[in-house]
């Protein structure tokens, strides 16, 4: 997966794709420094010339992983076509990222409480933009007479639940296709909010996110 940091270093990457890999493993808590860098053959201290900090490291990650699940939704989106549509395809977006990139989600979506308090308000708001896409595509389909939902708080808040837990047990021995479930959870949030569902929403190829 590219990096969001279009001007950092090779070195950088490779001690965050090595600190996802420890922090999905083994939890920020249980992770240190030496642990991350002893993956890739380095000391300890070759971390801080590209982290000050472990937390940074996390930050560095919660923004990647945030960014690019906004960025698979709104590519997704089709802001021309059918509510119901639209809310079947940014559900597949999302779900899909979440599976195909399931450690970086499982990292930016259960370690956030390790981030200092300015770090986690920015990925909060992140969080708020991704939720702000699935209500403006709800409310608007509830407005239209779309979509049938006697609370569309609480759909929107189970769609994004059911998405963002994917991550925790993806891969499985029923579910191994991202494109798959996506498109499986699509259909779900369809039911949800009673969408018309002879547009099904169909198997496409990946987002390549």
């Amino acid at each position: 997966m590219a990096s969001v940091y279009a001007t950092e270093s090779a070195a950088a990457q490779r001690i965050r794709a090595a600190a996802i890999a420890s922090f999905a493993e083994f939890g920020y808590a249980g992770t240190s420094t030496r642990q991350i860098t002893a993956r890739l053959g380095m000391s300890a201290a070759a971390m801080y010339p590209h982290f000050r900090s472990k937390e940074e490291l996390l930050y560095s990650i919660a923004l990647e992983g945030h960014r690019a699940v906004n960025d698979a939704i709104r590519a997704a989106d089709e802001p021309t076509a059918p509510y119901s549509d639209r809310l079947r395809s940014v559900v597949a977006a999302f779900a899909e990222w979440q599976a195909r990139h399931h450690q970086l989600a499982k990292v930016v979506q259960y370690e956030m409480r390790a981030l200092r308090p300015e770090h986690f308000r920015a990925i909060a708001e992140l969080r708020h933009q991704t939720t702000a896409m699935l209500t403006t595509i709800i409310a608007a389909g509830v407005q239209a007479g779309e979509f049938l939902a006697d609370d569309a708080d609480d759909v929107i808040l189970a769609i994004s639940s059911l998405c963002v837990d994917v991550c925790r047990w993806f891969p499985s021995r029923t579910h191994r296709d991202p494109v798959q479930l996506g498109v499986a959870y699509a259909r779900m949030a369809a039911r949800m909010v009673q969408a018309d569902e002879t547009s099904d929403h169909r198997s496409r190829p990946g987002n390549g996110v």
